[in-house]
């Protein structure tokens, strides 16, 4: 694959195909949204949906500018691939399959317990109340921050850039459905996939629920490395931060996690004060 070929699956090139997509779930938020007012009047956060939203549209304008961290990583990682792996067999799409969801658990992972990817990913976890416009509010930093680090990888090893990323986006756009909290159990399939009952236990903010089920597609990894949490019906959860983000403004909900970093950044003394900062737990 030519180098601008590369360049071009990570650049303005998609955009059309991610406004697309962006509309298509946006109007599937909407009818969640006007379902779940009709059914519980006020119940429904419409200013906290709004935010999502804003956030989203930021995002595509940040994406539109073709700034990212890794793009110049992948390229650098395909031009020293160890092999070509042609993605022209069932087993190569379920290698790429395992191996994306693999490291997407430990981005995810990684993403609550360093505080560098955390300032980013706080955004996600900013609504007070969790519904399919949650998985629109993403914030716009992690592209400038590096967190598709991960994935270069699996260019490296031999997979396509191009099919990586598209792997990226399915995992990304298969997590849309597990933030609808109203859907009920999927019996045997709970001990397999990432499920609505497990995700809104990852977006509680109890203490008997932080930290866990990161799983993307699959449940599998967070059974494997003991980070899965059973949902306990006799706890209600509570979602949002430990300390909670009441607020409706795109710009505050985007970088209130780096002004919070860099406050404590002036704050520490020296350098591995400092370091523990930006490594450390959140």
């Amino acid at each position: 694959m030519p180098i601008e070929a590369i360049r071009d699956t990570l650049g303005p090139q998609a955009l059309p195909w991610f406004a697309a997509a962006f509309l298509v779930l946006l109007g599937i938020a909407c009818v969640e949204g006007l379902a779940r007012s009709l059914l519980r009047p006020g119940s429904y956060d419409w200013r906290a949906s709004a935010a999502s939203f804003a956030d989203a549209l930021i995002r595509r304008g940040v994406d539109a500018l073709g700034l990212s961290l890794v793009a110049p990583l992948f390229v650098l990682a395909w031009e020293h691939r160890l092999q070509t792996l042609e993605m022209s067999s069932p087993a190569a799409f379920v290698a790429l399959f395992l191996g994306q969801d693999f490291l997407y658990y430990w981005y995810h992972r990684m993403a609550h317990r360093v505080r560098w990817f955390w300032a980013s990913h706080t955004v996600h976890h900013s609504p007070n109340q969790l519904s399919l416009a949650t998985a629109l509010r993403l914030g716009w930093t992690g592209r400038l921050t590096g967190n598709g680090l991960f994935y270069v990888l699996l260019v490296w090893l031999g997979f396509p850039p191009l099919a990586v990323t598209a792997a990226v986006t399915l995992n990304l756009l298969y997590q849309f459905w597990v933030h609808a909290p109203w859907m009920p159990r999927l019996g045997p399939l709970e001990w397999l996939l990432n499920t609505p009952t497990h995700h809104k236990v990852h977006h509680a903010s109890n203490p008997e629920y932080l930290d866990c089920n990161y799983g993307g597609v699959l449940i599998v990894f967070d059974r494997l490395f003991g980070t899965f949490v059973e949902y306990r019906p006799e706890i209600p959860i509570r979602y949002g931060l430990t300390r909670p983000l009441h607020s409706y403004n795109p710009l505050r909900i985007a970088l209130h996690g780096w002004l919070e970093l860099g406050r404590d950044l002036l704050r520490a003394r020296g350098l591995r004060a400092r370091l523990r900062v930006l490594v450390g737990r959140p």
